[in-house]
Formats: C-alpha cells, sequence, structure tokens
C-alpha cells in the first residue's frame, strides 16, 4: 500500500519548492511527470509502481463502483469523472490553449455521460443517477485517454511558462464548452482557476486535487466492500 504521508507529501511539498526555480526545471517536470503517475493506472503512464488508481480498480466491482453510502454522498464512480474532468479542462484550456479530450471521439457517448461538467454542484440523487448510468470501462478508458495528454503537455512545457497567468480567454471557454456551469457551486470554479498561473495549476489540481478524490474512493471501496 502506497503511504501518502512518506510518499506523497514529501513530493508535493518538493515541488512548492522548486516550480518556479528555472536552475530546478529539470527536476521539476520529472516530479510532476512521476506524481503524475501515481494518481492515475500504471497502463496510463507505463510505470512499473503500483499506483494509487490501480489500487483503487484491483477487484474493484460494478457495484462498489456505482455505491454511495447510506444512500449520500460521492461515489467511486464520480470521483473518477470528476477529477478527470478538471483534469481534461485545466490541462488542455488554461495549460495548453488546445481542444479538450473530451469533444473528441463520441467520448460523452462511449461512456453514457449525462453531464459534460466537472459534477460539482450534483445533489446526491443526481450523483446517484449519473453513477448508476457512466460505463466503467469507458471511463476508465477516457481517464487514462486524458492522462496520456497531459503527460505530452507537462513535457512540452518551457521554465517561463510556469509564472504565466491562466489566461481570461480560457476562463470564458470553460463556461461556453460546458465544463462549469452556471449553477453557484460549480460557477466558483472559475474564479479560483483565474487566479492561478501555470505552476498553481500544476499544483492544484493537476496533482494534489487527484490525491483527495483518490483517496476518497479508496475510503469508499473499503467501507462499502465490508458492507
Amino acid at each position: 500500500m502506497i503511504s501518502v504521508a512518506k510518499d506523497w507529501n514529501s513530493k508535493q511539498s518538493r515541488l512548492r519548492e522548486i516550480i518556479l526555480k528555472p536552475d530546478a526545471f529539470p527536476e521539476t517536470i520529472a516530479l510532476i511527470l512521476e506524481m503524475h503517475s501515481l494518481v492515475h493506472t500504471s497502463q496510463m503512464s507505463g510505470t512499473d509502481v503500483i499506483t494509487y488508481e490501480d489500487q483503487l480498480w484491483e477487484g474493484l466491482e460494478p457495484g462498489t463502483f456505482r455505491s454511495q453510502i447510506k444512500n449520500s454522498g460521492s461515489t467511486i464512480a464520480w470521483n473518477l469523472w470528476h477529477l478527470t474532468r478538471i483534469e481534461d479542462i485545466t490541462a488542455n484550456i488554461l495549460m495548453a490553449e488546445e481542444s479538450q479530450v473530451i469533444n473528441g471521439d463520441n467520448w460523452l457517448q462511449k461512456m453514457k455521460a449525462s453531464v459534460c461538467d466537472t459534477g460539482n454542484a450534483m445533489s446526491d440523487r443526481e450523483i446517484a443517477d449519473f453513477s448508476s448510468k457512466i460505463d466503467m470501462a469507458e471511463l476508465r478508458n477516457y481517464r487514462i485517454e486524458v492522462g496520456s495528454k497531459t503527460r505530452d503537455i507537462i513535457n512540452s512545457l518551457r521554465p517561463e511558462k510556469m509564472k504565466m497567468k491562466v489566461k481570461a480567454e480560457g476562463i470564458e471557454r470553460i463556461l461556453l464548452e460546458g465544463g462549469v456551469t452556471e449553477a453557484e457551486g460549480s460557477r466558483w470554479l472559475l474564479d479560483f482557476w483565474s487566479k492561478k498561473n501555470i505552476a498553481g495549476i500544476i499544483l492544484m489540481p493537476i496533482t494534489r486535487h487527484q490525491v483527495v478524490h483518490l483517496n476518497d474512493s479508496l475510503r469508499l471501496k473499503s467501507k462499502l466492500s465490508d458492507r
């Protein structure tokens, strides 16, 4: 079992320390890629390390994937959708100024997704309904595709890019493309992201945010499996 305290928090602290230092740029990129691989499957990155997401998928039953605890709160399905949509949006629109992965290859149809946004404003009932319909295998495939694209973006970064502020045009695109809705529980993300530079986006959500939701998913898996 990977230990967050031992294997993650020290990496996150080191990344915060060096991410804006041009002379540490090679170490920065290597560390970002290492951390990013830990929050995806080893299939996505080709690593031989057992990752957080590998642990989640191991023996994961469809019922566990879709279930809430006492019919409330998040599900593993929702967590994986939420963190992957946020990665797709922030990496491709805000970091690379490119098209989202979800806009190609009929991903919404293949995943049987009833929404395109991050799911932040969903009610418990909406989460349950979404989770009952999403295609488990295709959500995993979408996540692999998003992770692979993000790694290409990370590898294309240059030191001067890290201090660049997120562009207003990118924030507008997120709303126009349905990544965030007008609901109060969703729209706040635009203000949150608009205050960041590229380094800030890498720190949160590209790395830290994913650990938070994978930890929640592992907790759900354990509790639901014990029922």
